[in-house]
């Protein structure tokens, strides 16, 4: 472990080092991301730290959505301090406008970096934190609270005390409900079997479960869409799959984003190919379908809103966002906004009801600080049920946190951040990277799909609608219909669609807002 590794708690707190002693390590939990960023970080400022993971590696959680392509390019997507560590080990550094898949942030960038010298000796695997606390207090007692250390409780039974706490654990073990109001819908914990979270892996691991059946996605955030435009691909493969998207508001202009005028391209062009497949009924879509109760008979799942209407279906996807769980800092002083869950000084730079993630404030340790000093919760938990987080902003938290736990308060609120302006944000495909690799699997060329909207194009004004025009695109280049359908969806940010194209559905012009991650 080294000497960076921090001490099992023994006894007397009045014989520990006090929080702000620079000796005493500071402990972060999750080794994703923002964590190692944290790691990272606090190892430039001389700061020793131990990083505690649940998981067997860095990166676990990030592992089981490997196969989602990030809407954000490798240069958002590496903390300075962790990439001058790694520039000086000899890396090899991604293309820096590159959109990596899951699996390769962990193994191009998180594994890589928590293999160093500098960090490996301070990182701990299956290190599951259960609770934090103050040695020698509870959460009433006041006296002595601020000089007493925080005690860390493992799952093992181990306490380890330190003189900080950076809680970088996220968010992906604790999605949102599939009930429309915030609660479980009725009988949704019944029905467990048949309801999966988000961004399950439908063209690989679980192709099983959706092959030749009928889904229903619930939520309309990017990770719905990015599921949807995966299974109508899978339903182009396997007969008999049907896909049904429910979305709680009235229209879909949560999924579409910013569109042609988006920052990050490939979020701008998934959401407007989510538009062409409501539009050609290749994905049936049920607006204000508010969830209410969830029923099964031991081989369907049936979905009931609040309006009495119903659908049934072999298995439902919850793609409703993430909520954090403060559970472990019950015995913390923490002041929580009510609305989102995060620090009430947080709460107005994030709300989603007013910004997407490219309008987002710097932000810091004093924005991130608690009624308990030396806790900070930060990236994805940081944000509460807000899903407009970056990883750069992560980065930015932790940099500013490492600076204030050394003393250094005039870097500690330097807070900068350069991101792009944006529509809606969530981690999921780049629908760009998606197109290369959806040409590839059907055995296209990487040509084939500017071609394909080259020539939709020219067959718009006397087609008539996105879909007709597509059909004769692709009898002009040889192409199987529903394949360039496939293909003119991934590839819709070429595409000036036409509302409401077949009268399925009208999609107003997005103006921005909330997502779902």
């Amino acid at each position: 472990m080294g000497n960076d590794t921090a001490a099992s708690c023994c006894g007397d707190s009045k014989n520990t080092s006090s929080q702000n002693d620079v000796k005493s390590p500071v402990v972060v939990i999750g080794g994703g991301p923002v964590g190692l960023a944290a790691a990272a970080q606090l190892h430039e400022r001389g700061l020793p730290f131990v990083l505690l993971e649940a998981g067997a590696s860095a990166g676990a959680s990030v592992a089981e959505w490997g196969h989602v392509r990030i809407f954000s390019p490798w240069r958002y997507n590496i903390d300075k301090a962790a990439h001058r560590l790694l520039d000086a080990a000899g890396w090899a550094e991604p293309n820096p406008e590159a959109l990596p898949t899951g699996a390769e942030l962990v193994d191009l960038y998180l594994q890589p970096l928590a293999k160093l010298p500098a960090l490996s000796g301070s990182i701990r695997y299956h290190a599951e934190v259960v609770a934090i606390g103050r040695a020698g207090v509870d959460r009433v007692t006041t006296a002595g609270r601020e000089s007493a250390p925080f005690v860390v409780r493992l799952a093992t039974g181990e306490d380890v005390l330190t003189s900080a706490v950076i809680d970088a654990s996220g968010t992906w073990r604790t999605p949102n409900v599939i009930g429309a109001i915030g609660l479980p819908a009725h009988g949704e914990r019944d029905a467990a079997a048949f309801v999966e979270s988000a961004l399950p892996d439908v063209l690989g691991a679980a192709r099983d479960r959706y092959a030749g059946r009928h889904t229903v996605v619930v939520g309309s955030g990017h990770s719905a869409a990015n599921t949807l435009l995966a299974l109508a691909e899978l339903a182009e493969q396997e007969p008999g799959t049907r896909i049904t998207w429910a979305t709680r508001g009235g229209s879909i202009d949560r999924a579409v984003g910013g569109g042609d005028a988006d920052a990050l391209p490939g979020r701008g062009a998934l959401g407007t190919g989510m538009k062409l497949l409501a539009d050609s009924g290749r994905v049936a879509l049920l607006t204000g379908f508010a969830v209410h109760a969830v029923t099964h008979d031991g081989t369907s799942v049936t979905l009931t809103a609040a309006d009495g209407r119903t659908i049934t279906a072999d298995r439902i996807i919850g793609a409703t966002g993430f909520r954090p769980d403060h559970t472990i800092a019950d015995e913390l002083r923490l002041d929580l906004d009510p609305a989102l869950g995060c620090t009430r000084a947080l709460a107005p730079l994030i709300d989603p009801n007013e910004h997407s993630c490219g309008t987002v404030r710097p932000h810091g340790v004093d924005e991130l600080a608690q009624p308990e000093p030396g806790y900070y919760a930060v990236g994805m938990k940081s944000y509460g049920r807000a899903p407009t987080f970056l990883m750069a902003t992560g980065y930015e938290q932790v940099r500013s946190i490492a600076a204030a736990l050394a003393g250094d308060w005039t870097a500690a609120r330097d807070v900068q951040l350069d991101l792009p302006e944006t529509g809606v944000c969530s981690s999921t495909l780049g629908a760009k990277a998606m197109l290369d690799d959806a040409a590839a699997r059907y055995g296209l060329a990487p040509e084939v799909p500017g071609q394909l909207v080259s020539a939709a194009l020219r067959h718009l004004p006397a087609a008539g609608s996105v879909t007709a025009a597509t059909h004769a695109a692709a009898a002009e280049l040889g192409i199987d219909p529903q394949v360039a359908l496939q293909l003119a969806a991934l590839a819709g940010e070429e595409f000036d669609l036409p509302r409401a194209d077949l009268g399925l559905v009208t999609v107003p012009a997005a103006s921005g807002g909330g997502c779902c991650a």
